[in-house]
């Protein structure tokens, strides 16, 4: 699982020239699955997720979580995450999860998170989306296979 998290100001998505989703002040997170993926890899994922502290606080230190600031989450599923670009210049994508699989398991993402964030919007899944945002920072992380507890 790979998560693309960006801190926003703003972020929104089209979907065939319409709004199909806006959100303010929060972030933005592109979902990559895979077919090893579970809902415990989403859980351990999501919890990562809600607790990181990257806003600032009146120190200006990132201190604060999605909560503390009363932010929103905008989730669009992506399986560009699990491009391979290590041979040639076209990127492969079976590393990427099935579409069934990869669905599934964005649905209960959007589901947990829905659990504990008012405000959670998302795209469309398997759709041709224009993402836009307005990247506070910038402040990008992404969450991959090293967030994952030492077996």
């Amino acid at each position: 699982m790979r998560f693309l998290i960006q801190r926003v100001l703003d972020a929104s998505v089209e979907i065939e020239g319409r709004p199909a989703a806006a959100i303010g002040r929060g972030y933005l997170v592109l979902i990559g699955c895979c077919d090893s993926d579970t809902e415990k890899t989403a859980d351990l994922y999501v919890r990562k997720l809600l607790g990181l502290r990257i806003f600032e606080d009146g120190n200006g230190k990132t201190n604060l979580s999605l909560k503390d600031v009363g932010g929103a989450l905008l989730l669009v599923s992506q399986f560009t995450l699990y491009a391979d670009c290590r041979k040639g210049n076209r990127p492969g994508f079976t590393n990427a999860g099935s579409p069934d699989h990869a669905r599934k398991i964005y649905d209960y993402i959007v589901e947990q998170c829905r659990r504990s964030v008012p405000i959670v919007e998302t795209g469309q899944f398997g759709a041709d989306m224009k993402v836009h945002l307005t990247n506070d920072g910038p402040f990008t992380i992404m969450l991959d296979e090293h967030i994952l507890p030492a077996k």
